[in-house]
């Protein structure tokens, strides 16, 4: 799969180091693409032993430098969330219209944008049973 292009190119690696992590369903954008680094499983110590990470432009380069470097994760995507899902209790969802950042596993990116149809249609009383198709484009 080809992987979505950053929002723009020229703010890669200028976004906050710690962000959320997963969640929300949805996704806007994406902003760059991150490969954590851990000195205690082989990456160079270049912190005093704390984990850091390398920003991407694209997928595809975040993957080689990961395949190619000791003690470093598979790449992570760092999207936007302008609106998103909130599920504090299994099967309770809730509309957050607010903005986040937050790390994603790339295959969650399989799953279309958001558009402005996604999260009423996900809410909605006539869903089918199983909301997720919705996300994955699916119905």
């Amino acid at each position: 799969m080809n992987y979505p292009f950053v929002k723009d190119v020229d703010l890669v690696g200028s976004y906050p180091a710690v962000v959320n992590s997963g969640g929300g369903y949805v996704w806007d954008e994406v902003l760059e693409y991150r490969v954590w680094c851990h000195p205690h499983d082989g990456a160079p110590n270049t912190d005093d032993g704390n984990d850091y990470y390398y920003v991407f432009d694209t997928y595809e380069e975040a993957c080689i430098y990961s395949q190619n470097n000791p003690g470093t994760e598979d790449p992570l995507a760092l999207i936007l969330q302008k609106e998103y899902i909130d599920e504090r209790e299994p099967g309770a969802y809730i509309h957050v219209k607010r903005e986040r950042l937050t790390e994603w596993p790339v295959e969650f990116l399989k799953r279309p944008r958001r558009t402005s149809r996604t999260i009423p249609d996900f809410l909605s009383p006539n869903a089918p049973v199983n909301r997720l198709d919705i996300l994955r484009g699916s119905v």
